[in-house]
């Protein structure tokens, strides 16, 4: 019964090491995503004094994992930039380990 309550402990921790982590991959990338998408927005919207705003926040796992293939965590953001009048939204990518972030969007991301 020891052994199955230390192992219950130890998986435990684990799970909560991970959420920590995670947690801290998107505290660590969020400055870096707003001004990505308020970078982009500027321009698109033709509004220097626009601003932008995270609409929401999450950790995507690698679409591939395995033992011989292994892919990238990304924080991704939605990011709602607003000014002049105008405002849109943007999809905003950031690997972990990488140098910078991505802002995709606005429009649909597959052909109908």
């Amino acid at each position: 019964m020891g052994k199955a309550l230390t192992l219950v402990a130890l998986v435990a921790a684990a799970v909560a090491a991970g959420c920590a982590t995670q947690s801290q991959l998107l505290d660590k990338n969020q400055a870096m995503a707003i001004q990505t998408a308020t970078s982009r927005g500027q321009f698109e919207l033709n509004c220097p004094a626009a601003t932008g705003e995270i609409l929401s926040r999450e950790v995507v796992q690698p679409a591939f994992q395995g033992p011989w293939v292994g892919g990238l965590l990304r924080a991704e953001y939605t990011v709602g930039v607003a000014g002049c009048g105008k405002r849109t939204t943007f999809v905003v990518i950031c690997p972990e380990g990488g140098d910078g972030c991505f802002a995709a969007g606005p429009g649909r991301f597959t052909r109908e």
